[in-house]
């Protein structure tokens, strides 16, 4: 789940050794038990660039010209704030905190200040291509990386998540509105 990295995360403290004398994990870890990294780093990541493409699909509501783009927006964001309601209760599960460690990081699939910035710059037709654009780029993105979460990682309440999200892509990718011409 490489992608970004940051002077900031070698700030980050290490996490402490594993005590000599814990037993052996076999079973896969309950769902109150801290996340193995790479189960930390899907969530960690998935729920800024969820936060962020919400916050770009707000913006249809007033700046699309396109009706259909406006309601397909406002549905996506729907979907978007509910998977956030499911990302956030098991960042708490894993002992995570609800900051976004990737602020500032600008990465594929992630809605970024700049990008939120021009989104802002821009009305009609303008907004509808960059708006269908960021998201589809967000979407595959993050459907990439919640593939990688199904078989790396060791959480099984982190991995029927990212499973779903996995299925919520392909479905939300098959409704991209096609914005290339027409009115707008």
């Amino acid at each position: 789940m490489a992608g970004c990295a940051s002077p900031a995360d070698a700030r980050r403290p290490a996490a402490p050794p594993p005590s000599a004398s814990a037993p052996p994990v076999s079973a896969p870890p309950a769902s109150g038990a801290p996340a193995d990294p790479t189960d930390a780093a899907w969530v960690q990541l998935m729920t800024p660039m969820n936060e962020q493409a919400v916050a770009l699909l707000s913006l249809a509501a007033e700046r699309s010209g396109d009706a259909r783009v406006r309601s397909w927006a406002a549905g996506l964001r729907t979907s978007q704030n509910g998977e956030l309601a499911r990302l956030r209760p098991l960042l708490a599960r894993m002992g995570l905190p609800d900051t976004n460690v990737h602020e500032g990081h600008d990465m594929p699939g992630m809605v970024t200040a700049d990008d939120l910035a021009r989104a802002r710059a821009v009305r009609g037709a303008a907004f509808d291509r960059f708006l269908v654009a960021e998201i589809g780029d967000h979407l595959r993105q993050s459907a990439e990386v919640s593939r990688s979460e199904t078989g790396a990682g060791t959480r099984q309440d982190a991995k029927r998540l990212a499973a779903a999200l996995v299925s919520a892509r392909r479905t939300e990718l098959a409704r991209l509105p096609d914005v290339s011409g027409g009115p707008g």
